[in-house]
């Protein structure tokens, strides 16, 4: 998995890099076809935005946050992504299962 990382506004220090490359471990421990994330934080005034766009085999799945913490922000994408990527797992093998029963 390749991880762009970048911020907007924002200096990346290398405890919250390590902290982001923690949570999406997670997201690779689901389903192992990530081939690319790219991820952009910044910060609006109070608020700490996050927007992350994972590359998978057969589909790109993008998802935004915003929070009052840049960590809060972070836990609340990896939560969002974890559901967007399971979502797509599933209706992967679901596909593939319906195909088998039908024959084709």
């Amino acid at each position: 998995m390749n991880l762009t990382l970048t911020g907007d506004h924002l200096e990346v220090t290398p405890a919250i890099r390590d902290y982001l490359e923690a949570k999406l471990a997670r997201i690779t421990r689901h389903f192992d076809s990530v081939i690319d994330v790219a991820v952009v934080m910044s910060v609006d005034k109070l608020a700490h935005r996050i927007e992350a766009n994972v590359h998978c085999r057969g589909k790109d799945i993008h998802v935004e946050t915003a929070a009052e913490d840049m960590y809060a922000a972070i836990d609340e994408l990896t939560d969002m992504l974890d559901r967007a990527v399971i979502k797509h797992k599933e209706m992967l093998t679901s596909h593939r299962h319906d195909s088998a029963l039908r024959g084709g």
